[in-house]
Protein backbone atom coordinates (compact mmCIF):
# COMPACT_ATOMS: atom_id res chain seq x y z
CA UNK A 1 0.00 0.00 0.00
CA UNK A 2 1.48 3.33 -1.01
CA UNK A 3 2.08 5.96 1.63
CA UNK A 4 2.08 9.58 0.55
CA UNK A 5 3.07 12.65 2.50
CA UNK A 6 3.01 16.38 2.06
CA UNK A 7 5.75 18.58 3.52
CA UNK A 8 5.06 20.35 6.82
CA UNK A 9 3.94 23.97 6.65
CA UNK A 10 3.73 26.71 9.28
CA UNK A 11 0.13 26.08 10.33
CA UNK A 12 -0.94 22.87 8.67
CA UNK A 13 0.59 19.43 8.58
CA UNK A 14 -0.69 16.44 6.68
CA UNK A 15 0.17 12.75 6.96
CA UNK A 16 -1.31 9.86 5.01
CA UNK A 17 -2.08 6.82 7.08
CA UNK A 18 -2.73 3.58 5.16
CA UNK A 19 -5.79 2.29 6.93
CA UNK A 20 -7.01 -1.12 5.91
CA UNK A 21 -5.75 -4.29 4.38
CA UNK A 22 -9.13 -5.95 4.80
CA UNK A 23 -9.32 -9.66 4.07
CA UNK A 24 -12.69 -11.20 3.10
CA UNK A 25 -12.58 -14.95 3.31
CA UNK A 26 -15.09 -16.61 0.94
CA UNK A 27 -15.74 -16.91 -2.78
CA UNK A 28 -18.03 -14.98 -5.08
CA UNK A 29 -18.10 -11.98 -7.44
CA UNK A 30 -19.31 -8.42 -7.23
CA UNK A 31 -19.31 -5.68 -9.85
CA UNK A 32 -17.51 -2.42 -9.07
CA UNK A 33 -19.58 0.75 -8.48
CA UNK A 34 -20.78 2.63 -11.52
CA UNK A 35 -19.98 6.32 -11.66
CA UNK A 36 -22.86 8.76 -11.86
CA UNK A 37 -23.29 10.41 -15.24
CA UNK A 38 -22.81 14.14 -15.57
CA UNK A 39 -24.22 16.58 -18.08
CA UNK A 40 -20.72 17.25 -19.44
CA UNK A 41 -20.20 13.62 -20.45
CA UNK A 42 -20.69 12.59 -24.07
CA UNK A 43 -20.29 9.44 -26.14
CA UNK A 44 -17.35 9.55 -28.57
CA UNK A 45 -16.22 7.46 -31.54
CA UNK A 46 -12.57 6.64 -32.17
CA UNK A 47 -10.66 4.29 -34.51
CA UNK A 48 -9.40 1.16 -32.81
CA UNK A 49 -6.93 -1.59 -33.74
CA UNK A 50 -7.92 -4.95 -32.21
CA UNK A 51 -5.77 -8.10 -32.33
CA UNK A 52 -7.76 -11.37 -32.10
CA UNK A 53 -6.19 -14.33 -30.27
CA UNK A 54 -3.70 -16.22 -32.50
CA UNK A 55 -5.82 -19.36 -32.24
CA UNK A 56 -8.56 -17.58 -34.23
CA UNK A 57 -6.30 -17.42 -37.25
CA UNK A 58 -7.72 -14.09 -38.45
CA UNK A 59 -5.97 -10.76 -39.08
CA UNK A 60 -6.26 -7.70 -36.83
CA UNK A 61 -9.52 -5.77 -36.86
CA UNK A 62 -9.49 -2.05 -37.58
CA UNK A 63 -12.83 -0.63 -36.57
CA UNK A 64 -14.57 2.07 -34.58
CA UNK A 65 -15.27 1.98 -30.88
CA UNK A 66 -18.08 4.03 -29.32
CA UNK A 67 -17.55 4.78 -25.64
CA UNK A 68 -18.46 7.21 -22.89
CA UNK A 69 -16.67 8.29 -19.71
CA UNK A 70 -18.64 9.35 -16.62
CA UNK A 71 -17.56 10.36 -13.12
CA UNK A 72 -19.16 10.52 -9.69
CA UNK A 73 -17.70 13.98 -8.88
CA UNK A 74 -17.74 16.52 -11.72
CA UNK A 75 -16.37 19.29 -9.46
CA UNK A 76 -13.94 17.63 -7.00
CA UNK A 77 -11.45 19.34 -4.73
CA UNK A 78 -7.73 18.65 -4.86
CA UNK A 79 -7.03 15.56 -2.77
CA UNK A 80 -10.44 13.97 -3.35
CA UNK A 81 -10.93 10.60 -5.04
CA UNK A 82 -12.98 10.46 -8.25
CA UNK A 83 -14.64 7.24 -9.44
CA UNK A 84 -14.46 6.87 -13.24
CA UNK A 85 -16.68 4.65 -15.38
CA UNK A 86 -15.55 3.74 -18.91
CA UNK A 87 -18.54 2.32 -20.80
CA UNK A 88 -17.96 0.78 -24.22
CA UNK A 89 -21.32 0.81 -25.95
CA UNK A 90 -20.01 -0.51 -29.28
CA UNK A 91 -16.73 -2.49 -29.24
CA UNK A 92 -14.66 -2.58 -32.41
CA UNK A 93 -13.95 -6.30 -31.94
CA UNK A 94 -16.28 -9.27 -32.19
CA UNK A 95 -16.27 -12.96 -31.33
CA UNK A 96 -13.40 -14.19 -33.54
CA UNK A 97 -14.56 -17.84 -33.70
CA UNK A 98 -17.61 -19.71 -34.96
CA UNK A 99 -18.23 -21.11 -31.49
CA UNK A 100 -20.93 -19.28 -29.52
CA UNK A 101 -19.78 -17.88 -26.19
CA UNK A 102 -22.00 -18.35 -23.12
CA UNK A 103 -22.93 -15.63 -20.66
CA UNK A 104 -20.58 -14.28 -18.00
CA UNK A 105 -17.23 -15.32 -19.43
CA UNK A 106 -15.94 -11.87 -20.50
CA UNK A 107 -13.76 -9.70 -18.21
CA UNK A 108 -12.87 -6.25 -19.60
CA UNK A 109 -10.04 -3.97 -18.50
CA UNK A 110 -8.63 -0.73 -19.84
CA UNK A 111 -7.28 2.77 -19.30
CA UNK A 112 -8.83 6.24 -19.12
CA UNK A 113 -6.41 8.95 -20.23
CA UNK A 114 -6.20 12.17 -18.20
CA UNK A 115 -5.28 15.52 -19.74
CA UNK A 116 -5.42 19.23 -19.06
CA UNK A 117 -4.60 20.15 -15.46
CA UNK A 118 -3.58 16.57 -14.62
CA UNK A 119 -1.91 13.91 -16.75
CA UNK A 120 -1.66 10.15 -16.46
CA UNK A 121 -3.97 7.16 -16.91
CA UNK A 122 -6.63 5.56 -14.72
CA UNK A 123 -6.76 1.76 -14.66
CA UNK A 124 -10.33 0.51 -14.98
CA UNK A 125 -11.74 -3.01 -14.75
CA UNK A 126 -15.14 -4.56 -15.22
CA UNK A 127 -16.98 -7.54 -13.78
CA UNK A 128 -17.04 -10.95 -15.39
CA UNK A 129 -20.48 -10.42 -16.84
CA UNK A 130 -21.93 -10.49 -20.37
CA UNK A 131 -24.86 -11.68 -22.44
CA UNK A 132 -24.31 -14.75 -24.65
CA UNK A 133 -22.35 -13.99 -27.86
CA UNK A 134 -23.15 -15.93 -31.05
CA UNK A 135 -20.35 -17.28 -33.22
CA UNK A 136 -18.65 -14.42 -35.10
CA UNK A 137 -21.16 -12.12 -33.37
CA UNK A 138 -20.44 -8.64 -32.05
CA UNK A 139 -19.21 -8.35 -28.48
CA UNK A 140 -21.88 -6.83 -26.20
CA UNK A 141 -21.44 -3.47 -24.39
CA UNK A 142 -19.51 -3.49 -21.14
CA UNK A 143 -18.49 -1.10 -18.35
CA UNK A 144 -15.26 -0.71 -16.39
CA UNK A 145 -14.58 1.37 -13.28
CA UNK A 146 -11.55 2.79 -11.50
CA UNK A 147 -10.51 5.72 -9.33
CA UNK A 148 -7.94 8.50 -9.32
CA UNK A 149 -6.93 11.16 -6.83
CA UNK A 150 -7.09 14.79 -7.95
CA UNK A 151 -3.65 16.39 -7.63
CA UNK A 152 -4.09 19.77 -9.35
CA UNK A 153 -6.83 22.39 -9.70
CA UNK A 154 -8.32 23.22 -13.08
CA UNK A 155 -10.06 21.42 -15.94
CA UNK A 156 -9.09 17.73 -16.17
CA UNK A 157 -10.13 15.95 -19.38
CA UNK A 158 -10.90 12.23 -19.59
CA UNK A 159 -10.58 10.29 -22.84
CA UNK A 160 -11.14 6.59 -23.57
CA UNK A 161 -7.89 4.65 -23.81
CA UNK A 162 -6.83 1.14 -24.80
CA UNK A 163 -8.94 -1.75 -23.57
CA UNK A 164 -8.76 -5.54 -23.47
CA UNK A 165 -11.48 -8.20 -23.61
CA UNK A 166 -10.52 -11.38 -21.76
CA UNK A 167 -12.65 -14.48 -22.30
CA UNK A 168 -12.62 -17.55 -20.05
CA UNK A 169 -14.32 -20.40 -21.94
CA UNK A 170 -12.53 -23.64 -22.77
CA UNK A 171 -9.34 -21.57 -22.70
CA UNK A 172 -8.14 -18.15 -21.56
CA UNK A 173 -8.01 -15.69 -24.49
CA UNK A 174 -7.36 -11.95 -24.83
CA UNK A 175 -8.43 -9.47 -27.50
CA UNK A 176 -6.47 -6.24 -26.92
CA UNK A 177 -7.77 -3.10 -28.63
CA UNK A 178 -5.62 0.03 -28.90
CA UNK A 179 -6.56 3.58 -29.88
CA UNK A 180 -5.25 4.04 -33.42
CA UNK A 181 -4.52 7.76 -33.15
CA UNK A 182 -4.20 8.56 -29.43
CA UNK A 183 -5.53 10.31 -27.59
CA UNK A 184 -9.17 9.54 -28.32
CA UNK A 185 -11.64 12.46 -28.20
CA UNK A 186 -12.48 13.90 -24.79
CA UNK A 187 -15.62 12.31 -23.37
CA UNK A 188 -15.76 13.95 -19.93
CA UNK A 189 -14.24 16.97 -18.18
CA UNK A 190 -14.08 17.58 -14.45
CA UNK A 191 -13.26 20.95 -12.92
CA UNK A 192 -11.11 20.60 -9.82
CA UNK A 193 -10.91 23.34 -7.21
CA UNK A 194 -8.11 23.87 -4.68
CA UNK A 195 -8.52 22.19 -1.33
CA UNK A 196 -9.33 24.78 1.35
CA UNK A 197 -5.79 25.16 2.55
CA UNK A 198 -3.69 26.16 5.48
CA UNK A 199 -3.19 29.69 6.65
CA UNK A 200 -0.07 30.55 4.67
CA UNK A 201 0.21 34.14 5.89
CA UNK A 202 3.72 34.85 7.09
CA UNK A 203 5.86 37.72 8.37
CA UNK A 204 9.58 38.36 8.76
CA UNK A 205 11.52 41.05 10.59
CA UNK A 206 14.36 43.15 9.25
CA UNK A 207 16.23 42.75 12.54
CA UNK A 208 15.79 40.61 15.64
CA UNK A 209 16.53 43.31 18.23
CA UNK A 210 16.85 47.05 18.81
CA UNK A 211 16.88 49.80 21.39
CA UNK A 212 13.58 51.31 22.54
CA UNK A 213 12.11 53.54 19.82
CA UNK A 214 13.93 51.87 16.94
CA UNK A 215 11.75 51.02 13.96
CA UNK A 216 11.82 47.41 12.75
CA UNK A 217 10.77 46.51 9.20
CA UNK A 218 7.98 43.94 9.23
CA UNK A 219 7.43 42.25 5.85
CA UNK A 220 4.24 40.24 5.26
CA UNK A 221 3.15 37.89 2.46
CA UNK A 222 0.09 35.82 1.44
CA UNK A 223 -2.42 37.99 3.28
CA UNK A 224 -5.72 38.95 1.62
CA UNK A 225 -5.03 41.48 -1.14
CA UNK A 226 -5.97 45.11 -0.34
CA UNK A 227 -6.89 44.22 3.26
CA UNK A 228 -6.19 46.20 6.44
CA UNK A 229 -3.59 44.47 8.62
CA UNK A 230 -2.74 45.21 12.25
CA UNK A 231 0.96 44.90 13.13
CA UNK A 232 1.52 44.76 16.89
CA UNK A 233 4.04 43.80 19.53
CA UNK A 234 3.50 40.78 21.78
CA UNK A 235 4.50 39.94 25.33
CA UNK A 236 3.60 36.29 25.70
CA UNK A 237 -0.11 36.07 24.84
CA UNK A 238 -0.78 39.77 25.50
CA UNK A 239 -0.37 42.62 23.03
CA UNK A 240 1.88 45.55 23.89
CA UNK A 241 1.53 49.25 23.10
CA UNK A 242 3.61 48.93 19.90
CA UNK A 243 0.97 48.97 17.17
CA UNK A 244 0.20 50.21 13.65
CA UNK A 245 -2.06 49.35 10.71
CA UNK A 246 -1.15 48.93 7.04
CA UNK A 247 -2.97 47.95 3.86
CA UNK A 248 -1.74 45.03 1.76
CA UNK A 249 -0.93 45.37 -1.91
CA UNK A 250 -2.70 43.63 -4.80
CA UNK A 251 -0.75 40.41 -4.09
CA UNK A 252 -1.38 40.35 -0.34
CA UNK A 253 2.01 41.66 0.72
CA UNK A 254 3.05 44.61 2.88
CA UNK A 255 6.10 46.27 4.44
CA UNK A 256 5.57 48.13 7.73
CA UNK A 257 8.00 50.17 9.84
CA UNK A 258 6.92 49.41 13.41
CA UNK A 259 8.35 51.59 16.17
CA UNK A 260 9.05 49.34 19.17
CA UNK A 261 9.05 51.35 22.40
CA UNK A 262 7.56 48.95 24.92
CA UNK A 263 10.34 47.10 26.73
CA UNK A 264 7.90 44.24 27.38
CA UNK A 265 7.69 43.40 23.65
CA UNK A 266 9.18 39.95 22.95
CA UNK A 267 7.66 39.32 19.53
CA UNK A 268 5.64 40.76 16.66
CA UNK A 269 2.43 39.49 15.07
CA UNK A 270 0.28 40.68 12.17
CA UNK A 271 -3.36 39.91 11.49
CA UNK A 272 -6.25 41.04 9.35
CA UNK A 273 -8.91 43.07 11.15
CA UNK A 274 -8.85 44.63 14.59
CA UNK A 275 -8.43 41.53 16.80
CA UNK A 276 -6.11 38.53 16.70
CA UNK A 277 -7.44 35.59 14.69
CA UNK A 278 -5.08 32.61 14.25
CA UNK A 279 -6.71 31.82 10.91
CA UNK A 280 -6.02 35.33 9.57
CA UNK A 281 -2.74 36.13 11.26
CA UNK A 282 0.98 35.33 11.28
CA UNK A 283 3.63 35.22 13.99
CA UNK A 284 4.76 35.73 16.61
CA UNK A 285 8.28 36.35 15.33
CA UNK A 286 10.72 36.90 18.18
CA UNK A 287 12.05 40.41 18.80
CA UNK A 288 14.19 41.65 21.68
CA UNK A 289 14.09 45.20 22.99
CA UNK A 290 17.61 46.06 24.11
CA UNK A 291 17.12 47.91 27.39
CA UNK A 292 19.47 50.90 27.31
CA UNK A 293 18.62 52.09 30.83
CA UNK A 294 21.91 52.94 32.60
CA UNK A 295 22.97 50.23 35.01
CA UNK A 296 23.60 51.03 38.66
CA UNK A 297 27.26 50.95 39.65
CA UNK A 298 28.71 47.55 40.40
CA UNK A 299 25.74 45.66 38.85
CA UNK A 300 25.24 43.02 36.17
CA UNK A 301 22.09 42.69 34.10
CA UNK A 302 21.07 39.10 33.35
CA UNK A 303 18.65 38.26 30.52
CA UNK A 304 17.45 35.28 28.56
CA UNK A 305 14.95 34.53 25.80
CA UNK A 306 12.31 31.86 25.24
CA UNK A 307 12.19 30.84 21.58
CA UNK A 308 8.88 29.84 20.04
CA UNK A 309 8.77 26.40 18.42
CA UNK A 310 6.40 24.72 15.98
CA UNK A 311 3.15 22.76 15.79
CA UNK A 312 4.02 19.20 14.74
CA UNK A 313 2.77 15.65 14.77
CA UNK A 314 4.20 12.14 14.46
CA UNK A 315 2.45 8.77 14.16
CA UNK A 316 3.43 5.36 15.50
CA UNK A 317 2.93 3.64 12.14
CA UNK A 318 1.42 4.01 8.69
CA UNK A 319 -0.66 0.84 8.26
CA UNK A 320 -3.61 -0.58 10.19
CA UNK A 321 -4.79 -4.16 9.67
CA UNK A 322 -8.53 -4.42 10.26
CA UNK A 323 -10.20 -7.68 11.21
CA UNK A 324 -11.57 -9.94 8.45
CA UNK A 325 -15.24 -10.26 7.51
CA UNK A 326 -16.91 -13.30 5.93
CA UNK A 327 -18.54 -13.14 2.52
CA UNK A 328 -22.31 -13.46 2.79
CA UNK A 329 -22.34 -12.18 6.37
CA UNK A 330 -20.55 -8.83 6.27
CA UNK A 331 -20.32 -6.75 9.40
CA UNK A 332 -17.73 -4.56 11.08
CA UNK A 333 -14.03 -4.83 10.29
CA UNK A 334 -12.39 -3.27 13.37
CA UNK A 335 -8.98 -2.07 14.48
CA UNK A 336 -7.01 0.62 16.30
CA UNK A 337 -5.60 3.73 14.68
CA UNK A 338 -1.85 4.11 15.13
CA UNK A 339 -1.17 6.59 17.94
CA UNK A 340 -0.60 10.18 16.84
CA UNK A 341 1.53 12.48 18.99
CA UNK A 342 0.92 16.23 18.70
CA UNK A 343 3.43 18.76 20.02
CA UNK A 344 2.39 22.42 20.19
CA UNK A 345 5.44 24.51 21.09
CA UNK A 346 4.38 27.71 19.31
CA UNK A 347 3.35 29.78 22.31
CA UNK A 348 0.56 32.32 21.99
CA UNK A 349 -3.21 31.97 22.02
CA UNK A 350 -3.94 29.59 19.12
CA UNK A 351 -5.28 26.09 19.66
CA UNK A 352 -5.14 23.31 17.06
CA UNK A 353 -7.43 20.84 15.30
CA UNK A 354 -6.57 17.35 14.00
CA UNK A 355 -8.99 16.13 11.33
CA UNK A 356 -9.15 13.11 9.06
CA UNK A 357 -10.84 11.97 5.87
CA UNK A 358 -10.70 8.65 4.07
CA UNK A 359 -10.88 7.40 0.49
CA UNK A 360 -13.11 4.58 -0.73
CA UNK A 361 -11.73 1.10 0.01
CA UNK A 362 -10.90 -0.57 -3.29
CA UNK A 363 -9.67 -3.98 -4.35
CA UNK A 364 -11.03 -7.48 -4.63
CA UNK A 365 -13.10 -6.59 -7.69
CA UNK A 366 -15.31 -4.09 -5.89
CA UNK A 367 -15.40 -1.10 -3.60
CA UNK A 368 -16.48 -0.22 -0.06
CA UNK A 369 -17.56 3.39 0.28
CA UNK A 370 -15.64 5.83 2.46
CA UNK A 371 -18.87 6.47 4.37
CA UNK A 372 -18.57 3.00 5.91
CA UNK A 373 -15.61 4.01 8.09
CA UNK A 374 -16.35 5.35 11.58
CA UNK A 375 -14.21 6.00 14.63
CA UNK A 376 -14.34 6.60 18.37
CA UNK A 377 -11.52 9.06 19.21
CA UNK A 378 -9.64 9.48 22.49
CA UNK A 379 -6.77 11.74 23.53
CA UNK A 380 -4.49 12.33 26.50
CA UNK A 381 -2.77 15.54 27.62
CA UNK A 382 0.76 15.38 29.05
CA UNK A 383 0.98 16.74 32.58
CA UNK A 384 1.96 20.40 32.72
CA UNK A 385 0.59 21.29 29.29
CA UNK A 386 -1.25 24.65 29.20
CA UNK A 387 -3.92 23.27 26.83
CA UNK A 388 -6.24 20.32 27.33
CA UNK A 389 -6.89 17.94 24.45
CA UNK A 390 -10.54 17.29 23.55
CA UNK A 391 -11.40 14.12 21.54
CA UNK A 392 -13.63 14.42 18.50
CA UNK A 393 -17.11 12.96 18.43
CA UNK A 394 -17.63 9.28 17.68
CA UNK A 395 -19.17 8.76 14.25
CA UNK A 396 -18.59 8.56 10.51
CA UNK A 397 -15.29 9.71 9.00
CA UNK A 398 -16.09 9.44 5.27
CA UNK A 399 -14.59 11.44 2.40
CA UNK A 400 -15.92 14.67 3.90
CA UNK A 401 -13.85 14.21 7.03
CA UNK A 402 -14.31 14.53 10.78
CA UNK A 403 -12.41 15.88 13.80
CA UNK A 404 -10.14 13.43 15.61
CA UNK A 405 -9.02 15.79 18.40
CA UNK A 406 -8.49 19.49 19.15
CA UNK A 407 -7.50 22.09 21.73
CA UNK A 408 -9.25 25.46 22.13
CA UNK A 409 -7.81 28.93 21.72
CA UNK A 410 -6.77 30.50 25.02
CA UNK A 411 -4.64 33.09 26.72
CA UNK A 412 -1.71 30.65 26.77
CA UNK A 413 -1.76 27.40 24.78
CA UNK A 414 0.58 24.53 24.01
CA UNK A 415 1.76 21.17 25.27
CA UNK A 416 2.12 17.54 24.25
CA UNK A 417 -0.78 15.21 23.44
CA UNK A 418 -1.38 11.61 22.32
CA UNK A 419 -4.38 10.82 20.13
CA UNK A 420 -5.92 7.40 19.45
CA UNK A 421 -9.12 6.00 17.96
CA UNK A 422 -11.03 2.77 17.58
CA UNK A 423 -11.95 2.39 13.89
CA UNK A 424 -14.68 0.28 12.28
CA UNK A 425 -15.47 -0.34 8.62
CA UNK A 426 -19.02 -1.48 7.79
CA UNK A 427 -18.68 -4.19 5.10
CA UNK A 428 -21.83 -5.16 3.14
CA UNK A 429 -22.72 -8.85 3.33
CA UNK A 430 -21.98 -9.74 -0.30
CA UNK A 431 -18.88 -7.66 -0.93
CA UNK A 432 -16.60 -9.52 -3.35
CA UNK A 433 -13.83 -11.47 -1.59
CA UNK A 434 -10.37 -9.94 -1.59
CA UNK A 435 -8.22 -7.37 0.14
CA UNK A 436 -9.54 -3.82 0.28
CA UNK A 437 -7.47 -0.76 1.12
CA UNK A 438 -8.21 2.90 1.74
CA UNK A 439 -6.07 5.86 2.80
CA UNK A 440 -6.90 7.99 5.83
CA UNK A 441 -5.36 11.47 5.59
CA UNK A 442 -4.78 13.33 8.86
CA UNK A 443 -4.43 17.11 8.83
CA UNK A 444 -3.17 19.20 11.75
CA UNK A 445 -3.93 22.92 11.66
Amino acid sequence: MALFRTPPRRRRLTAALGVAALAVATGGALAGPAGAATTASQAVDFPTHCVPPPIAGIPPIDGTTTAQITVDKPTPKVGETVTVTYKVTKPAASNPVDLALPADIMTPSGKVVLGGAQSGAVTVTGPKKNDPVPGKGAFPPFSMTGTFTVTAPGAITLSPGDYNIHTSYLMELDTPCTVTNPPAPVSETVTASPQPGANERNISLGTASGAPGVRVTVTGAKFTPLAEVTVVGRSGAAETADRMTVTTDSEGGFAARLAVNDKATTGVVAYEGTAWDPEKGAGPVAYTVVDDTPQPPNSQKLSTAVTAGALSMTQAGDAVQLSSVDFGQGGAATGDLKTVTVKDFRGGPAGWSLTGKVTDFTGGGGSIGAGGLSWTPSCTTKAGSPSTCVPGSAGTVGSGGATLASTPNGTVTGGEFTVDAKVSLAVPAFTAPGTYAGVLTLTLS
